[in-house]
């Protein structure tokens, strides 16, 4: 990090019992013990803020500014009301953000109608406490869907919830609860192929960092589905749109901004209107609470799974469609959950600026790295580039470009 910030994870020494386990599960090996003092600490260049480490700690010694349990308990109380509900808790990287929680437990075999879900840094940051209260308080069932191991972003994470929920699986049962109180499933979000568009360029072998497509002598590309880690790259690519992410269709972002530049317009009278790409691991309370930062800031947060899925036409299509400003928040190299492809993600940034530029745009795009780790650092940052767009004059649809709002 360039500079100092507020951490979002710390240890609370008065609390500590030494026992190590913070240290033993953390993916990152973010978590040393002093041999001077005996201290266990926290290594905030490294932590990458999963939440595992406070899950595991027996004595509730180590604190976090995101999704601490008495929180997330009472977000459950208030979407369920009166009414018993299954609790649906998921990783962000399987996360849906076009609400399709539905068809995914469908796909699995699940029909849970009525129910509320929760958003997490991953799914490991459970411990067996908060399952046991969030039945206590009257969610009749919980279905936990987990990422494929080699799909976790934090590493370790779908196994220690593995590990843990089998564990809370048979502590249920002796508590008198039934088996269908506490359900995995494994879910990840992966490319979507549709072999009847592709016109056979092979762009998208180019461009996958993980050797996930291969191309074919007398036919369209293979995909494998297990090397697939659902960046977003090979979508960016595809001249003719046959391969997309679930959930990150072209067409669902474009419609998407032109939802959000309605309503931005209708909400939004005397600020400017600033559309947010924001990588999902890079900014956890902004994505989080979508709305608080409409009517805050004025500004609409858009989630993307990496910043190489971020198309530059959508970049185009916000200013052009009447957004004053756009800001593209992502992870640094070091903090990247989909590490490999940096040259894709480096050459889509370039491509991106010299659109803008072209159109006499790159004035109203902001590019920067962060990490929830930073508290506080984005919306500084927001706040000084709502100050420069607000300087200038409000951009108004173009209807030539096909992005003016209907």
């Amino acid at each position: 990090m360039s500079k100092p910030c507020s951490v979002a994870v710390e240890i609370d020494q008065s609390y500590c019992s030494k026992c190590a386990i913070c240290q033993s599960v953390c993916p990152f090996e973010a978590i040393t013990r002093d041999r001077g003092t005996d201290e266990f600490k926290i290594d905030i260049e490294k932590c990458q803020v999963c939440g595992i480490c406070s899950s595991a700690c027996p004595v509730q010694a180590i604190k976090m500014v995101y999704y601490d349990h008495s929180a997330l308990l009472g977000k459950i109380a208030q979407q369920s009301g009166k009414k018993t509900s299954t609790l649906v808790l998921m990783c962000r990287a399987n996360s849906p953000s076009t609400c399709e929680i539905d068809d995914i437990l469908e796909s699995k075999g699940l029909k849970i109608g009525n129910h509320v879900s929760l958003r997490l840094p991953c799914s490991g940051r459970v411990p067996t406490e908060f399952i046991l209260k969030a039945l206590e308080s009257g969610v009749k069932s919980i279905v936990s869907v987990q990422c494929e191991d080699d799909f976790c972003r934090f590493k370790e994470g779908t196994k220690v919830n593995a590990r843990r929920l089998a564990l809370s699986r048979a502590f249920l049962e002796q508590m008198g609860y039934g088996k269908d109180a506490l359900t995995v499933v494994r879910y990840s979000r992966k490319a979507v192929y549709d072999t009847e568009e592709c016109v056979g360029c092979d762009k998208c072998v180019f461009i996958c960092p993980y050797e996930a497509i291969e191309a074919q002598e007398f036919a369209t590309p293979k995909i494998d589905p297990d090397k697939c880690l659902g960046c977003g790259a090979c979508a960016l690519v595809c001249p003719h749109l046959a391969i997309q992410l679930k959930g990150f269709e072209f067409d669902t972002v474009s419609k998407l901004i032109k939802r959000y530049q309605t309503g931005a317009k209708q909400l939004i009278a005397k600020r400017p209107s600033i559309l947010v790409f924001c990588c999902q691991w890079s900014e956890f309370s902004v994505l989080d609470d979508p709305e608080s930062l409409m009517f805050k800031k004025g500004a609409v947060a858009m989630e993307i799974p990496c910043f190489k899925s971020l198309d530059p036409v959508h970049v185009v299509q916000a200013l052009e469609g009447g957004f004053d400003g756009v800001m593209a928040v992502v992870c640094n190299q070091e903090d990247c959950k989909l590490e490999k492809g940096k040259d894709t993600a480096e050459r889509n940034l370039a491509v991106l600026k010299k659109a803008l530029q072209q159109k006499n745009l790159l004035d109203r795009f902001e590019f920067f790295t962060t990490s929830p780790r930073c508290v506080g650092e984005f919306n500084q940052r927001l706040d000084d580039f709502i100050d420069r767009i607000a300087a200038v004059k409000p951009m108004q649809p173009i209807a030539s470009g096909g992005t003016q709002d209907a």
